[in-house]
């Protein structure tokens, strides 16, 4: 197939151009910036020196970076990158010193389970995936500044993954300061007095701490799995079953930060959806603790609630399989029932177990507790619907008004009483929402809210439970059993933990040849003996840390990439983060200006930064409180059969393809051009096609059609050749010559246009713009200049290796300042161009169109009627009729009633 034109030599030309040159540097204050920069020329800088007051407004638009598999991209990879790499060139034409980087989030479960099948480090494999990955994307000429690249595999990165650990080891959540401080301002009790007691304390109040926790653990992985990498009972990577079981764990004390990571939310802007997703996952509830005597026994069991008015229905008690008074409360008669039931819910995942579609199950421990209000005695059950890590473990069951207790007392047939009296012509039973109480004693009669507060005092006054605030998020779980993941900077003497100095840091992983977790159950780390045993009797942790640890913060790494110092200086973290003192005299955004990302990580990476990023704010290492303003989740590509793109499926389109067959800026415009960026899009490889015949088209309109026919015929010889580039001349019709008004009319309303959708993040319909650009410029017989460099500064953040190939041209014959079209100025338009000098007017005939009038934008609508009774089209059905009205709608229409 002939090419619609030479886009094999112009992308890597450009690509090289923009390479050397470090086109795309973004620029930290102080730094020297060489006085030919492009970055320098538009922005006057002489000295070469970037201090922080001169530099301009800054922009920061960020990609969720990739994890580099070993498959390489598909073409849905690059969409989001497409759209912040068509702004982050906006940005910089728009005056903004844009900081746009990339990296690869490198550690994780995928290259050490090849390591294991194949033998080959991870490390290994891990670097050829990114290699791969990088060549593709430069392929894309993305304007990423490279020499901000992060690998969180790299020492030089993960050294600070580390300290930032240690940090949260090293502190506490004050509540009366509502914020982290050092551990060594936390305030003892009384009664703590010996160090042993101290530390004691301290260690449960870190915000990095160690529990026995009930986790998920995979034989045939030899791993703990956070529950979105289980899939109904079995893992995600080798489908192998799953079971839970305690097991000693690290965890950072996220609960603490539960509420400011939601009261934050309304600071930043994010879409409703996906703000939902957080609070949901957060999932705060206000309610009451309650209290109960378990019967014949000192313990008691405490249950949260939502709904304390209803205690008067509570006919049973529900704990989690692995609640601790279980296994102490259970009675001899039912202690084989409930071990077995045990076992078979430690298979299940909590996906699986709070399901409520679900059949319930159950079993009875044979012990019964006392309803606080009214002394009744209760049975005690276990049923894995009730998780360990939400509330307490433990619930009280009031069947009448809840519809999974309701399903399970009816299945084993326990009590059920109507405690809420339901608004006329509902049923009581199976109600959830308010009424008025009934059958509940001294709060019988009162509504919902009114019986809620006073049971609550009541419960208070009588030592039965207090007001409370619940959520559902948990600490997370932050340890792995695996060897491809940052090691714990912290070692054991004696059963105690303490951290490394920062100057042990970065603690590197042992070298090892085998992969898999020892027969013992320990981690892979444990093989290495000498690495684990210290000299001094000191023994390392052997767990890693969880792929997410590296993810959490890298978009600060960003700011100061080549720092060996500090993970980010001061200096450079507030100005890209918006909080100098002066930013480009404007006002700046606090936080990343722009983050975009698939709706994968919408809930818990997201979340995990968050938290992070507050933890560091409060220790006063950055300088707002929330890391992302405005986020935005592009939307799937599937593939052409309308399936998500896999290889077992089949249906994977390669970009490497893609760019072969019709080039870089074919891809990246028809990536744009499918849809609004936030849809799912099936991808159509004859839409490539098309939108690859429109940049053939602007092709044409600039290149003269002669010097192409001289262009094919020397390619016959010579393919490959770049200097064959130089042989396109322009086309004599492209000319410096002023711009009629219908061209100014016409490029004003694409920069218009153009302007407005990328403000919008509307690309499709700004690239159809452009599309009505060139099909109305294509024909005119004299081509301003001025009006085509103006398309192809529209066209460049789409299209930036032929607008690139095509301004250089326009300046190599017209003159021109920059060499790159990267940081020249938006163009601008007067809006005066935009308004109609004549206009169209329909003429109707008792309702009926019969002519059309071509006047002056200012006709006054006496001339309009005139002009229309005038019109012979019109006067033929006026013949032999009586005009009984004339109607006339200024700049619209003539309307005239006849009979």
């Amino acid at each position: 197939m002939r090419r619609q034109y030479p886009y094999h030599l112009i992308e890597p030309k450009w690509q090289s151009v923009w390479e050397h040159g470090q086109t795309f540097r973004a620029w930290n204050p102080g730094e020297q910036i060489p006085e030919q920069h492009p970055f320098a020329v538009r922005h006057g800088f002489k000295s070469g020196s970037a201090i922080a007051p001169t530099l301009p407004p800054k922009y920061y638009i960020l990609d969720m970076f990739p994890y580099p598999s070993g498959n390489g991209l598909h073409v849905g990879h690059p969409e989001g990158y497409t759209a912040t790499d068509i702004l982050a060139r906006y940005k910089r034409a728009m005056g903004f010193n844009v900081l746009h980087p990339m990296g690869w989030d490198a550690f994780g479960l995928p290259a050490e389970q090849y390591a294991i099948k194949t033998g080959k480090h991870p490390r290994a494999t891990t670097e050829e995936n990114v290699q791969n990955f990088r060549k593709q994307i430069k392929s894309l000429g993305f304007s990423y500044d490279w020499s901000r690249e992060v690998d969180t595999t790299n020492p030089g990165y993960f050294k600070w993954t580390q300290w930032i650990f240690l940090k949260l080891y090293n502190s506490w959540f004050n509540p009366v300061t509502n914020k982290a401080e050092p551990i060594d301002t936390l305030i003892y009790p009384a009664e703590i007095k010996t160090d042993e007691e101290k530390k004691r304390f301290a260690d449960n109040k870190r915000l990095a701490f160690v529990s026995e926790a009930p986790v998920n653990w995979c034989p045939g992985l030899g791993t703990v799995l956070a529950n979105e990498e289980v899939v109904d009972g079995k893992s995600e990577v080798g489908g192998f079953p799953v079971v839970r079981r305690p097991m000693r764990q690290w965890m950072l004390r996220i609960t603490s930060y539960a509420e400011k990571l939601l009261k934050d939310l309304d600071t930043i802007d994010w879409s409703d959806s996906l703000k939902e997703m957080q609070r949901n996952w957060i999932g705060k509830s206000e309610g009451a603790e309650v209290v109960f005597q378990i019967a014949r026994n000192p313990e008691t069991i405490t249950v949260f609630t939502t709904r304390p008015d209803t205690l008067f229905g509570a006919t049973y008690l529900v704990l989690s399989p692995e609640h601790k008074l279980v296994d102490r409360i259970v009675s001899a008669a039912q202690k084989e029932a409930v071990e077995a039931y045990k076992q078979q819910a430690a298979s299940k995942s909590d996906l699986e177990r709070t399901e409520l579609a679900k059949d319930k199950t159950g079993v009875f421990t044979g012990a019964q507790a006392v309803n606080p209000v009214n002394g009744q005695e209760i049975p005690i059950w276990v049923a894995d619907y009730v998780l360990a890590t939400y509330g307490t473990g433990a619930i009280m069951a009031v069947p009448a008004h809840d519809s999974r207790d309701l399903e399970f007392a009816e299945k084993f047939n326990l009590p059920i009483i109507d405690v809420v009296q339901a608004p006329t012509g509902t049923e009581n039973r199976g109600y959830t929402g308010e009424g008025v109480n009934i059958e509940s004693g001294f709060i019988t009669g009162m509504t919902t809210p009114e019986a809620k507060q006073h049971i609550t005092k009541w419960l208070e006054t009588n030592a039965k439970g207090r007001k409370t605030v619940n959520y559902k998020l948990r600490d997370w779980l932050f340890s792995r059993q695996r060897f491809w993941g940052e090691p714990f900077p912290i070692v054991w003497s004696n059963g105690q933990h303490r951290g490394l100095e920062n100057a042990d840091l970065p603690l590197l992983p042992p070298e090892l040849s085998d992969f898999k977790p020892t027969m013992t159950g320990e981690p892979p780390l444990a093989r290495a003996k000498d690495w684990v045993q210290l000299p001094g009797g000191d023994i390392r942790e052997t767990n890693t840390m969880p792929q997410w640890a590296g993810s959490c913060w890298y978009y600060l790494r960003y700011l100061d990439a080549s720092n060996s110092n500090e993970f980010c200086s001061s200096l450079n973290e507030k100005y890209w983060m918006g909080t100098s003192a002066e930013n480009g005299g404007a006002k700046a955004t606090p936080g990343v200006d722009l983050y975009v990302g698939g709706t994968e990580h919408a809930v818990l990476h997201l979340l995990y930064a968050r938290f992070w990023h507050k933890v560091l704010f409060d220790l006063g290492f950055v300088s707002t409180a929330e890391p992302f303003y405005k986020l935005v989740n592009q939307g799937m590509i599937l593939g052409e059969d309308g399936q998500k793109m896999s290889k077992a499926r089949g249906n994977v389109v390669n970009p490497d393809d893609m760019v072969k067959s019709f080039g870089a800026d074919s891809l990246r415009l028809y990536e744009m051009f499918m849809g609004p960026l936030e849809m799912v899009k099936p991808w159509n490889t004859k839409g490539v096609e098309g939108v690859y015949r429109f940049l053939g088209r602007v092709w044409r309109t600039f290149i003269d059609e002669q010097s192409e026919v001289d262009f094919e015929q020397a390619s016959t010889v010579s393919t490959e050749d770049p200097e064959l580039l130089a042989t396109l001349a322009l086309s004599p019709t492209i000319q410096n010559a002023p711009a009629a008004p219908e061209q100014l009319k016409a490029i004003s309303q694409a920069i218009k246009k153009v302007t407005d959708d990328l403000e919008g993040m509307r690309f499709n319909t700004a690239i159809s713009a452009m599309m009505v650009f060139i099909n109305e410029a294509h024909a005119w017989p004299v081509k301003p200049v001025s009006v085509l460099k103006d398309f192809l500064l529209l066209l460049h953040p789409f299209a930036p290796h032929l607008a690139e190939e095509l301004n250089e041209k326009l300046r190599r014959k017209f003159g021109g300042s920059l060499g790159t079209l990267a940081y020249e100025r938006w163009p601008q338009y007067d809006p005066a161009h935009l308004v109609e000098a004549t206009l169209e007017i329909p003429v109707q005939v008792n309702g009926k169109l019969r002519d059309k009038l071509v006047v002056s934008a200012d006709a006054t609508p006496a001339f309009l009627e005139a002009e229309a009774l005038k019109s012979e089209k019109v006067q033929q059905f006026l013949v032999g009729k009586v005009i009984k009205k004339v109607i006339v709608v200024p700049r619209k229409l003539v309307n005239i009633a006849a009979s």
